[in-house]
């Protein structure tokens, strides 16, 4: 294989705060186990001995951690980790390292590691004080705004390249202005913002072997908290926040929003960065802490359950039945798809965010992108032409 990625939760589904809305707190309470438990240091290197015999010669190979909380694996688990990938690593190969974090457990010998290591990292921040503080709490129900802040700061003392996930719930979709302008107030330049998750509801009781029940989308049950973003609010969001962005880009203020790039880059003819923006699932695979691989974060549930480390090699794991099953699943579309004129744009959004009714399946949040779409397409390829232009020089 020429590159491959790893998403890497090395401790698992466990985490110091208590997001109201965590997704993955969800996806793992529905599975036979929801934790799988901090992975050991066994189980890195075999991760690793597998990663290396896998890849080309000259190949490429990312290795993201992710959560839970992945720094509750503890620091020495991580210098085990870099030290013996780079140990291990066959001398053409080219790897890097990145954490999504919570922020809350970092100090300043963790900061001088990942910059050291040079680890890019994601800090989760919810846009704006009241609306972090009233979704991600500790454990004892306290908001956690404050300590993110202080890890923000840490990472720049330490000159550590990190940038903003921001999850847009109900109450972050009220305010994209405010949201916005406070996180590039705290310096962040790189800015992701993702859709809110609604709770998985109850599995349909068929077989699990049966193909139809592998392939149906995950039911999440819509609107029913408080955190809920609805198509709508997502839509007014999204085109509030792109007039935000686009105006930064006319006066040479430029900060990304990974959305709005991605579709840039494909009005470019280039690829996306992320696998909801591509049109094409299966682009990682999901360690669990335990060795178990899965195709997609999203769908890290015992129906997807690829095998385990160890139980076959990782190329035939990634070959085998339930891996193709997820990369043909990957390559379908909401019937809407046929005949929206931004169909080669979208490409039908995350697999996630489908639903099932009696017409068909659909993109719960196909009406607010074909909402930005239309709002912003022409400066969309305003911005193409400008940077086709900067290529050419």
């Amino acid at each position: 294989m020429r590159s491959l990625s790893f998403l890497i939760k090395p401790a698992s589904s466990i985490c110091n705060l208590r997001c109201r809305y965590c997704f993955y707190a969800d996806e793992a309470e529905n599975r036979m186990r929801s934790s799988a438990g901090v992975m050991t240091e066994a189980t890195a290197d075999l991760l690793l001995d597998e990663a290396y015999s896998t890849i080309d010669r000259n190949g490429y190979i990312s290795f993201m951690f992710q959560g839970g909380e992945p720094t509750a694996a503890g620091l020495p688990f991580f210098r085990h980790f870099a030290a013996k990938a780079r140990e291990k690593k066959p001398p053409r190969v080219q790897i890097s390292f990145a954490i999504q974090t919570n922020g809350t457990l970092l100090d300043d010998e963790w900061a001088e590691f990942l910059r050291e290591e040079g680890f890019l990292v994601g800090l989760s921040i919810d846009g704006f004080k009241d609306a972090h503080d009233l979704y991600r709490l500790d454990a004892a129900g306290k908001g956690t705004w404050n300590r993110v802040l202080r890890a923000s700061q840490l990472l720049t003392k330490h000159h550590v390249e990190f940038n903003a996930l921001c999850v847009v719930t109900g109450r972050v979709a009220r305010s994209p202005e405010l949201t916005y302008r406070t996180l590039k107030k705290l310096g962040f330049r790189y800015m992701q913002f993702i859709a809110c998750l609604d709770p998985i509801g109850p599995e349909s009781g068929q077989d699990p072997s049966d193909t139809e029940f592998r392939n149906a989308p995950i039911v999440h049950i819509r609107g029913g908290e408080p955190y809920s973003l609805t198509p709508a609010a997502y839509g007014t969001f999204l085109c509030d926040l792109f007039d935000l962005w686009y105006r930064d880009w006319q006066n040479g203020d430029y900060h990304s929003v990974r959305l709005f790039e991605d579709y840039v880059h494909i009005l470019l003819g280039d690829n996306a960065s992320t696998c909801a923006t591509c049109g094409r699932c299966g682009s990682y695979l999901v360690v669990e802490g335990d060795g178990s691989l899965y195709p997609c974060d999203f769908f890290a549930l015992d129906k997807w359950l690829i095998g385990k480390l160890g139980d076959k090699p990782l190329a035939e794991l990634a070959d085998g039945e339930v891996a193709r099953a997820f990369l043909q699943w990957g390559t379908e579309k909401p019937a809407e798809c046929a005949t929206c004129r931004y169909s080669g744009i979208c490409n039908g959004g995350c697999k996630n965010d489908w639903f099932a009714d009696e017409s068909g399946v659909h993109n719960y949040y196909c009406s607010a992108f074909t909402a930005l779409l239309d709002h912003a397409i022409d400066r969309m390829q305003e911005i193409a032409l400008a940077e086709r232009r900067m290529r050419g020089r």
